[in-house]
């Protein structure tokens, strides 16, 4: 002890208060640039609002419960309009003030029943889906009873939300197969117009319900609605007026893709599933448990079929059984036995992401994932087409800010089971990345939640969005209950993590759907849409992964509006949080030598602290300096961007 006590005096005698603060925050640091070990996420405790939580570089600024009338329902996808966040809801959806991320406020509630009500908004324009058998004209509950009606909404609903405390029904459009997902896409060629998307994927409806919808392949009912997408144009001075003007056949030629089968984990839950009598029909050449929702759906039809009301019977389980094999076939463009030459291809998109600016569409395609040119808004035409054994059902897109790279999700299973188990192959359910040059895809990579979810809880890619660090790409995501994951593909082949947050299953003893659905970055928070806990908002936490330089640069970007089906372009307005994110970049990856990035450093801060004339000549000089310096630099074009972004500030 007589040798430990002078060492400490000494310590404290050569360290001062600041210093030592630094050695921690350079030691929590470098904790936060290597994944916890191990992982927290496995085996966290089951609740709904008490659940167990574990977070890595991310922190939850606040949940929310949904209002009362909502907190029963599904919430589904996000759109934003200036401070405001809108939650599409199997009930309808609310509009929340974010303005204080800490404490969001509902400014709106508005029931409106529908499958899926996902939202998007283009100035004071709401377009709302609706898909299901339920969503009726009128907005009332209850649903349609009958399986012919017109009362029933199978499409777009319309919106005016000048005023969007009192949102305005002004219209809707109704497609043959209702609306699961849409894309708003605005004409650069024409101010007044902008046009909707639809992907829809239910059976076509009865032609007494709806003139002109029937169904087949194409070659045998040229006017079928199967194998083709529906675009609405919408002029914005009457948006009552909204009506389809195509209906592109962009899966022409295009055969059934390769699949792959059950997985350890799923034959052995599929056995448990038969056992207790659920309802399993074979989908794109794999078994699949139906949803509790799409059963009682067809339920429905069948009873309604011979006139019955109440309870289902034996024998209305046993004639839906009977007939899922041809219902799961018209529905995918065939019948169930239908065995003439080649299998047709995809003949629906479960989501399309607009990319205006490049001129180009992600169409994520049943069983294939295409790039499509949108150049012609009315008509857009296929590009290119892949397809990949490792994926079941391509679900989403989203496009690298430079449009030189697409990911595509894998919504292995429907979202509403468990496909992140150990048994479960890294590839299947994940994102598979492409390089994209000239319209033309090529395979890069696969990325997958790195860490084994339970039996309980239904997990797979899903919805998110970029986050606009300059230099990088970087992506949110979220994985239903598998939580939400932040990471880095700026080399499509090599893509890795750098932030999450999840919470344990939501009940103890059954799989029941909940985790987020959609997430995504608007102007500087991370929102996520949670299906059965409310509205979460989140802070990314600086790590050497992503520096705090980075998060100010990126929250230089600020949108009006904001649709992660109609991807924005991101620009920075040269900064000094700009620059000094490249100069952490160039750091991070060795691209300039260490002594040039100290000087430029310092000679950043000196410019910043002078003002007027002072600073212009300051940046001007350093800017000159910086670009000499590319010359030699390991990384000599982010060094040229960096000098660019200097003299630009």
């Amino acid at each position: 002890m007589s040798r430990v006590v002078p060492t400490l005096r000494h310590m404290r005698r050569a360290f001062s208060a600041t210093a030592v603060l630094t050695l921690l925050a350079t030691a929590s640091l470098a904790a936060q640039a290597k994944a916890p070990s191990p992982d927290p996420r496995i085996g966290l405790k089951a609740g709904r609002y008490d659940a167990g939580e574990a977070a890595w570089n991310m922190r939850l600024v606040s949940t929310t419960k949904s209002p009362p009338r909502f907190e029963d329902g599904v919430n589904s996808d996000l759109a934003f309009t200036g401070k405001y966040a809108i939650q599409g809801n199997f009930n309808g959806f609310v509009v929340w003030d974010i303005s204080n991320p800490a404490t969001p406020v509902v400014t709106t509630e508005y029931f409106c029943p529908a499958s899926q009500s996902d939202v998007s908004v283009y100035k004071h324009l709401l377009f709302v889906s609706g898909e299901g058998m339920e969503g009726r004209l009128d907005c009332a509950e209850g649903g349609v009873p009958t399986a012919i009606s017109g009362e029933r909404l199978r499409g777009i609903r319309i919106f005016d939300i000048s005023d969007i405390t009192k949102p305005k029904y002004v219209g809707n459009v109704q497609t043959c197969r209702g609306s699961h997902t849409h894309s708003v896409l605005a004409d650069p060629n024409d101010k007044d117009f902008v046009y909707v998307y639809v992907s829809g994927s239910a059976p076509v409806r009865p032609e007494i319900e709806m003139p002109g919808c029937t169904a087949g392949q194409p070659g045998d009912n040229p006017g079928s609605a199967m194998f083709r997408i529906e675009v609405i144009k919408v002029p914005l001075a009457n948006p009552g007026a909204a009506a389809i003007v195509a209906s592109p056949r962009i899966f022409e030629g295009l055969e059934a893709p390769p699949v792959h089968g059950a997985s350890p984990a799923d034959a052995e839950e599929m056995a448990k599933a038969r056992a207790a009598g659920a309802f399993i029909a074979t989908i794109g050449g794999e078994e699949m448990v139906l949803p509790n929702g799409f059963v009682t759906q067809l339920m429905g039809q069948v009873m309604s079929a011979r006139g019955a009301t109440g309870a289902p019977t034996a024998a209305d389980s046993a004639a839906l059984r009977t007939a899922l094999p041809g219902i799961i076939a018209q529905m995918m463009g065939g019948s169930a036995d239908d065995a003439r030459g080649p299998k047709p291809g995809p003949n629906q998109c479960h989501d399309i992401t607009l990319y205006p600016a490049m001129g180009i569409a992600g169409g994520a395609c049943e069983g294939y994932g295409l790039v499509l040119d949108i150049s012609n808004p009315a008509n857009p035409r296929r590009l290119d087409a892949v397809a990949d054994s490792n994926f079941a059902y391509w679900h989403s897109a989203t496009f690298n800010n430079a449009g030189t790279t697409v990911l595509f999700t894998d919504e292995w299973g429907g979202g509403g089971g468990p496909k992140c188990r150990a048994g479960d192959p890294y590839e299947w359910g994940a994102n598979a990345i492409f390089t994209l040059k000239d319209g033309k895809m090529s395979f890069a990579s696969y990325y997958k939640l790195p860490v084994a979810q339970t039996s309980l809880e239904n997990c797979v890619a899903h919805n998110g969005s970029l986050i606009p660090v300059p230099g990088r790409d970087i992506k949110v995501q979220a994985w239903y209950q598998g939580g939400i994951s932040i990471f880095d593909f700026t080399d499509p082949a090599k893509p890795f993590e750098i932030a999450f947050h999840d919470r344990g299953p939501l009940d103890p003893t059954q799989m029941q759907m909940a985790g987020s659905w959609s997430v995504y970055w608007y102007n500087g928070s991370i929102v996520s849409s949670e299906i059965a806990r409310g509205l979460d908002i989140f802070d990314v936490v600086a790590s050497p992964l992503l520096t705090q330089n980075e998060i100010d640069a990126a929250k230089t970007v600020r949108f009006e509006e904001f649709n992660a089906q109609m991807q924005p372009k991101f620009t920075w307005t040269p900064s000094f949080p700009v620059a000094r994110a490249y100069l952490d970049q160039l750091e991070r990856d060795g691209g300039l030598a260490s002594g040039r990035i100290r000087a430029i450093r310092s000679a950043l801060t000196n410019a910043e602290r002078a003002s007027g004339a002072a600073r212009s000549t300051a940046l001007q000089t350093l800017a000159t300096q910086v670009t000499a310096d590319a010359a030699g630099a390991k990384d000599g074009t982010k060094v040229r961007t960096l000098a660019e972004t200097i003299r630009g500030i």
